[in-house]
């Protein structure tokens, strides 16, 4: 039995590979249940994110399932095998667990300790648990990054001064613009993401913004908040022109932004510059938009100078992270194999009791019809010695005889016996 953990990320991916693999929520009910299907298979979480994409599993053959999540993740994103293995990875057991752990802790991040992943780590398990794909080991292994994660962001700085994908998408904007007060942006999408997003580009001193979502009532909730205007997804075509600063993150599996409405809206702007970031995956902006020259576009990808700064300032705590995740792995694995007996000893601790229970009986029924209670309590002792090490001695003379020279090192370990 095995516990794994199968993926690529951006480490190991570019986002024209990660949009092709990524999940959507309206399908994850359907891949679930087709992860569970697959060879060896018991139980499965799927993490989908922009940086990530991560199949935990459950396994009693870690080879043959690995193998099946591979060839199904290459069919069901369309892409080739050749293409996926080369920018995959496959954790087992222990290795499993330490990942699962640094990714709870903001450790195996784009940007180092951010904590949106922890959030986007226990709404996973939570879909997993309401498809009932998750299980005992699973929802031991999960429950158990969430703790780590916990004890890490209490006992380190991992989380000091984090800097977010929201963050370094504004932060890029100061590259173009110097006067942020008469800057227009136009936000796409509502979710979290957006919502620091907004946060951030208000610190800076923008006041003109506009969320532009497929649900207008979701927009107006963020744009409240934010002072902001409101419209449909629809609207961006009007929108566009107006934008200064252009930052999306949506659900969307097909681009919402393209060539031709970005050259439109230039032509009425007369070529005033746009400032344009795609924090989406799959993208929602063509990226033939990088060919226009007014057009300044970024995706994630792009943000990893603005977050390498941040990196080097939490290095220290993040060697101070790996410490605990190491030892607290450990002590997983530990507990783990010893849940992995608590079965076998429950089969013999109830065989045992078994067969006192029905030696008592016969020297209770053996009082009762006046035996001496001094040969009836010899012989309940007798008896039981007999049929509990009678499988026992069994199980060692025929392994004896099978040539195992080790069996009766175990015996004497398994019965505390010096030899």
């Amino acid at each position: 039995m095995s516990l794994l953990a199968i993926g690529i990320n951006h480490n190991t991916a570019s986002v024209a590979v990660r949009e092709k693999i990524s999940f959507m929520p309206e399908t994850m009910s359907a891949s679930l249940k087709a992860v569970l299907g697959l060879s060896g298979v018991q139980e499965s979480v799927i993490l989908s994110t922009c940086n990530r994409s991560e199949i935990y599993c459950y396994s009693d053959d870690a080879d043959r399932s690995t193998e099946a999540v591979i060839v199904w993740l290459a069919a069901q994103h369309k892409i080739q095998e050749d293409e996926l293995r080369a920018c995959l990875y496959v954790h087992s057991e222990e290795q499993a667990v330490s990942h699962i752990s640094e990714v709870a802790s903001g450790l195996d991040s784009m940007v180092l300790g951010e904590p949106q992943i922890l959030g986007q780590l226990k709404s996973a398990y939570a879909v997993a648990q309401e498809h009932h794909s998750v299980g005992a080991h699973l929802n031991y292994m999960f429950q158990h990054s969430f703790k780590v994660a916990k004890q890490v962001r209490t006992e380190t700085a991992i989380g000091e001064n984090a800097v977010s994908i929201a963050f370094a998408a504004v932060s890029l904007s100061a590259r173009i613009f110097s006067d942020f007060a008469s800057c227009r942006a136009l936000l796409v999408g509502a979710g979290e993401t957006i919502d620091l997003v907004a946060r951030h580009l208000r610190e800076k001193g923008v006041t003109q913004i506009t969320v532009a979502n497929r649900t207008l009532a979701r927009a107006e909730v963020l744009a409240k908040e934010f002072n902001a205007r409101a419209c449909l997804l629809s609207d961006i075509p009007d929108e566009l022109p107006h934008a200064d600063i252009v930052i999306s993150s949506t659900a969307s599996q097909l681009p919402l932004i393209g060539k031709g409405m970005v050259e439109r809206a230039l032509k009425q702007r007369k070529h005033k510059p746009i400032f344009m970031v795609d924090i989406a995956v799959p993208r929602d902006i063509e990226s033939e938009v990088a060919d226009l020259s007014d057009v300044f576009l970024y995706t994630v990808d792009d943000l990893r100078s603005v977050i390498e700064d941040s990196k080097r300032q939490r290095a220290k705590a993040a060697v101070e992270a790996r410490l605990i995740i190491d030892q607290q792995t450990a002590s997983f694995i530990t507990n783990l194999n010893a849940r992995s007996a608590s079965d076998a000893i429950k089969l013999i601790r109830s065989n045992a009791d078994s067969i006192r229970q029905r030696e008592l009986d016969k020297a209770i029924r053996a009082l009762a019809a006046g035996g001496d209670p001094s040969v009836v309590s010899k012989q309940l002792a007798h008896n039981i010695t007999n049929k509990l090490m009678h499988a026992p001695t069994v199980a060692l003379r025929s392994a004896h005889e099978q040539g195992d020279s080790a069996a009766s090192d175990w015996a004497l370990r398994l019965f505390d016996i010096d030899g």
